[in-house]
C-alpha cells in the first residue's frame, strides 16, 4: 500500500544528507521497527544517544499518489512517535520506493537475487530496518516488527549479524576467535581471518547459484567449517540452517526440502551418503559441500571445502557488499528446527535482530568480558542453545571457541577440558549426571579414609554453597582446608578450574545433581527457553541463583503467567526482542505460539518466588490426567524416583487415562564407542549391586532374573516417593526394569537428552498395556 509522502529533515555537520523511503505511515506507529533510516554515525561504538525529537527542523506532507493526506492530528501523532525514537542525528525522508534496484544490481553475482519490493528499499548507515505490518510473519522474505522498549534495555539500535561481526573485528582483529585440533597440534583462526574465510565462502554461495531467502542446510559435527559455513550463508543472503547429524535419511530431506536448501553442507561420507539418497527429492538442491576428508569420488555439484572455498574467487568484494549492505535486522537470516516429536520439525524462523540482541543481552547480564571468555563447542549446533552460546555470544564478546573431537560425548571431552580449561561451559542435564556418576565410580574404589574426607568436605561445600545462594557471604569451619585438599583438586580434574560459569539448560535436571556439584563448591547455573525465543529468556548468575530455578527474566524481556491457579502455577509466556518471527510457512502452528498480543506461549507451567525466580513446574502436553480427572506433571515424580534410587537411568511416568500411574525404568549402563547402551553395568551399578549382595556385572542379568535384592530396592525407593504423594492419585502402583537404556539413536531420546515420550509411549506399548491388563 502506498502511503503519503513525508519529510524529516536534520543535518549533520560534515555529513550529506541522508533519505530512508518508507511506504507506509502506519507503519511506523507502535514500534521502532517500522524505522527505515540511515545513520552516518556509528551506532556500534557511540553510546551517545541523542533524542532525534528536538532535532527534527521540519515536518511536512505532501501527496501524489491519488489518496486523501493525512490529517493535521495524524501529522501531530507522528511526531510524537518520533519523539519517542532513540537513535543518532540523521534524516528521515518518506517517500514512495524504487522498487528492483537492488536485484538488478546483483544479478550478475549468480545469486541472491530473489528479492522484495521492500527489501530493494537502499538503506545505508547502521540502522537497517525493513517495512514491517506486523510482529511475526511465516514467509521467508516478509519482515517483521520489533517489540523495542522506549530506553533501557531492549531499546538497543538493531544491527545485523554482519554488523555484529564487523565490531568485533574492528576491536578485537587479532585475537583468536577459534581454535581446533589437527594432528594433536592446536591451530588457530583470529577474528580477522575468521572474517575473511566467511566472506570467500560467501562468494563461493553465491557462485553455485544460492538465492535470497533460501536456505543452506548443514549437516555435521562442530568445527570451524560448520561456523564459517552458517555465517557465510547469511552473508550471502541465504538462511543458515542446521539438521541433526542423527537424522534419517528422510528427516534430511525434509528440513531440506522445507528450507528450499541450495545447498547442503555435509561433515564426511557418512553424512554425504544420506543426502545423496534424497537429493532427487530436492528440487531447489544445487551443490553439496563435504569439509572433512576427501571426496571418495568425484561427483557432479560435490565439491570438497577446499574446492568449494575457491569457486567464488571471480565474484568481486563489491557485489557480496551489495548483498550484505541490503540485509536488514528485522529479517530473517536462520532457521532453528524443532526435534519434532509430535510431528514434522518446525522452522523457526530467526531475525537478525533475534540473533545479536540476545548474543548482548545474555552476554551483559552474564557479566562476561571482551575478549576472555573461552568455552567448548561440541553440543550440536543445530540446537538453538549450543549454536546461541558457542557462536554467537562468543563473536559478540570477541571470546574463543575450541572445538571438541566428534566423540566428544563419548568419552574425550574430558581430555579437552583438561586442555582447554575453559572460563564458561555449558552442559545438558545428561552431561553433568555423567560427571556426576564418573566422580561417584571414582569415590566408591577410594580407601575408607578418602571416603571419609570427601564427605566431610562436600558437607562443608553444600553449606557455603546454599550461603552464597541465600546471599551470606560467609564460608563454614575448615572451607579453605576443604578447598585446597578436595575441591580444587576435582575442578582440576574435570578442567573447569577457571570456569566462572558452570550452565545447565535445555532439559529438566535433578536437584539430587544439582546439591552434588554445590557440595563441590560447583554451581551449576539454570538457564531457560527455547527455539522460539532465541534460546535463553530466564537466567541464573553467581550472584543470584536458586536451586531448582531457572533464575530470573533476562533486562529487555518480559514473563507472564496465564490463567494462574491457586498456588500461582500459570503458563509461562514470553515478550521481547528475542522472540522468533514465526514458523516458516506454518502460520497455523504460528498462531497457536504467539497470541493477538504478540507473547509467545511456551506450553510449560511455572510459578515465581517473591524475589522473582522463575520455576518450571511442569509441561501443559506432558501433564498426565488420570482417569479420575486430576493433572499430575510427570517430571517431579521422576526426578524423586531417581534422587531415591541413583541405579536408575531414566524413569518415565505412564498412566494418562488410566486408573493409577505406573513407570518405565532404566539402568545405568556403559556406552560403547558409538555412544550406544550397551548391556554392561555401570560401576556404580556394580557398586550398588555388591553392596545389596548381589554379584552382577550385566543389564540383563538384574532384568531376567528379577534379582530380588535389586528389585526390592527399587520398591523401597518407590514407596519413600509415595509416601510423599499430596494424594493418592499421584501414588506409583507398577512399574518394570526395560532390558535396554534410553538413547539418542534408538528414538527415545532427543539431540539434548530430553525425553520424546510420545515416541517411549509407541515403543514400550506391550510393557505399558501389561501395567493396565490390556
Amino acid at each position: 500500500m502506498k502511503g503519503s509522502l513525508l519529510t524529516l529533515e536534520h543535518t549533520v555537520p560534515g555529513f550529506s544528507k541522508v533519505s530512508a523511503p518508507v511506504q507506509d505511515t502506519q507503519a511506523l506507529q507502535g514500534s521502532k521497527a517500522e524505522l527505515n533510516g540511515s545513520c552516518p554515525t556509528s551506532l556500534i561504538a557511540d553510546d551517545n544517544m541523542n533524542d532525534i525529537g528536538s532535532k527534527v527542523q521540519e515536518v511536512s506532507s505532501a501527496d501524489d499518489s491519488g489518496i486523501d493526506s493525512p490529517s493535521a492530528d495524524a501529522d501531530a501523532e507522528l511526531s510524537e512517535e518520533v519523539k519517542t525514537l532513540s537513535l543518532t542525528d540523521f534524516t528521515i525522508r518518506f517517500e514512495e520506493a524504487s522498487p528492483g534496484s537492488f536485484e538488478e544490481a546483483v544479478k550478475a553475482s549468480g545469486g541472491a537475487s530473489k528479492i522484495t519490493e521492500e527489501a530493494a528499499v537502499p538503506v545505508t548507515g547502521d540502522v537497517c530496518l525493513a517495512l514491517a505490518e506486523q510482529y511475526w510473519s511465516t514467509e521467508r522474505e516478509k519482515a517483521v516488527k520489533l517489540k523495542m522498549a522506549e530506553s533501557g534495555p531492549g531499546s538497543e539500535p538493531p544491527l545485523t549479524v554482519h554488523q555484529m561481526f564487523q565490531d568485533t573485528v574492528d576491536k578485537y582483529g587479532d585475537h583468536p576467535a577459534l581454535r581446533w585440533k589437527k594432528d594433536d597440534t592446536w591451530l588457530t583462526l583470529t577474528y580477522r581471518e575468521y572474517q575473511q574465510q566467511c566472506r570467500m565462502a560467501a562468494k563461493s554461495f553465491l557462485k553455485l547459484g544460492l538465492e535470497r531467502f533460501h536456505g543452506v542446510g548443514i549437516l555435521g559435527f562442530n568445527s570451524p567449517e560448520w561456523f564459517i559455513a552458517n555465517i557465510a550463508c547469511i552473508m550471502a543472503g541465504g538462511l543458515a540452517t542446521g539438521i541433526y547429524t542423527t537424522n534419517s535419511p528422510e528427516a534430511c530431506q525434509y528440513v531440506a526440502h522445507n528450507s528450499e536448501a541450495n545447498v547442503v553442507v555435509v561433515e564426511n561420507n557418512k553424512q554425504l551418503v544420506k543426502i545423496l539418497q534424497v537429493k532427487d527429492q530436492l528440487p531447489n538442491l544445487k551443490a553439496i559441500i563435504q569439509y572433512k576428508g576427501e571426496l571418495e569420488k568425484k561427483m557432479s555439484n560435490v565439491y570438497a571445502w577446499t574446492e568449494f572455498m575457491k569457486l567464488g574467487e571471480e565474484v568481486s568484494d563489491a557485489q557480496l557488499e551489495e548483498i550484505i549492505n541490503s540485509q536488514k535486522a528485522n529479517e530473517c537470516c536462520s532457521l532453528i528446527y524443532t526435534s519434532g516429536t509430535t510431528g514434522n520439525p518446525k522452522g523457526v524462523m530467526l531475525s537478525h535482530d533475534n540473533i545479536t540482541w540476545i548474543s548482548n543481552a545474555v552476554g551483559l547480564m552474564a557479566s562476561v568480558n571482551k575478549a576472555e571468555a573461552s568455552l567448548v563447542s561440541y553440543l550440536p549446533l543445530s540446537h538453538v542453545a549450543a549454536q546461541v552460546n558457542d557462536m554467537w555470544i562468543s563473536l559478540k564478546f570477541a571470546g574463543t571457541t575450541y572445538f571438541a573431537e566428534p566423540d566428544a560425548l563419548k568419552g574425550s571431552l574430558a581430555q579437552t577440558l583438561r586442555e582447554v580449561r575453559p572460563t564458561t561451559f555449558l552442559g545438558v542435564p545428561r552431561v553433568w549426571e555423567k560427571m556426576q556418576e564418573a566422580m561417584k565410580a571414582v569415590g566408591a574404589s577410594s580407601s575408607i579414609m578418602k571416603k571419609k574426607i570427601a564427605a566431610w568436605a562436600k558437607g562443608i561445600g553444600l553449606q557455603a554453597s546454599y550461603n552464597a545462594m541465600n546471599g551470606d557471604p560467609s564460608v563454614p569451619w575448615g572451607f579453605m582446608l576443604a578447598d585446597n585438599l578436595v575441591f580444587k583438586k576435582v575442578r582440576a580434574a574435570l578442567g573447569l578450574d577457571r570456569c566462572s560459569f558452570c550452565f545447565t539448560g535445555a532439559a529438566p535436571i535433578t536437584k539430587d545433581t544439582l546439591e552434588f556439584f554445590m557440595s563441590l563448591n560447583i554451581q551449576l547455573l539454570e538457564g531457560y527457553g527455547m527455539s522460539e525465543s532465541s534460546g535463553p529468556h530466564t537466567m541464573s548468575c553467581t550472584s543470584c541463583f536458586r536451586i531448582m530455578s531457572c533464575g530470573k527474566v533476562i533486562p529487555g524481556c518480559k514473563t507472564k503467567l496465564d490463567k494462574p491457579d491457586a498456588d500461582g502455577n500459570g503458563e509461562v509466556c514470553f515478550w521481547g526482542r528475542h522472540i522468533f518471527m514465526g514458523y516458516l510457512n506454518m502460520p497455523h502452528k504460528t498462531e497457536e505460539a504467539l497470541d493477538s498480543e504478540g507473547w509467545l506461549h511456551s506450553g510449560d507451567l511455572g510459578k515465581h518466588d517473591k524475589n522473582g525466580f522463575l520455576y518450571i513446574t511442569g509441561r501443559i502436553k506432558e501433564l498426565i490426567i488420570t482417569g479420575g480427572g486430576e493433572n499430575i506433571p510427570p517430571v517431579p515424580i521422576e526426578d524423586a524416583l531417581k534422587e531415591e534410587v541413583p541405579i536408575i537411568s531414566n524413569a518415565m511416568l505412564v498412566g494418562d487415562k488410566k486408573k493409577f500411574l505406573s513407570m518405565l525404568l532404566t539402568l545405568k549402563c556403559q556406552a560403547d564407542e558409538n555412544g550406544e547402551p550397551t548391556d554392561e553395568l555401570s560401576l556404580l551399578v556394580v557398586e550398588y549391586c555388591r553392596q545389596h549382595g548381589v554379584i552382577a556385572s550385566k543389564v540383563s542379568e538384574i532384568v531376567n532374573n528379577k534379582e530380588p535384592a535389586i528389585y526390592k530396592a527399587i520398591q523401597e525407593g518407590v514407596d519413600k516417593v509415595n509416601a510423599k504423594a499430596i494424594s493418592n492419585a499421584q501414588r506409583v502402583q507398577k512399574w518394570t526394569l526395560l532390558s535396554r537404556d534410553f538413547s539418542i539413536s534408538g528414538g527415545e531420546l532427543g539431540p539434548t537428552m530430553k525425553l520424546k515420550r510420545p515416541v517411549v509411549t509407541k515403543m514400550y506399548k506391550e510393557e505399558i498395556d501389561k501395567f493396565y491388563g490390556a
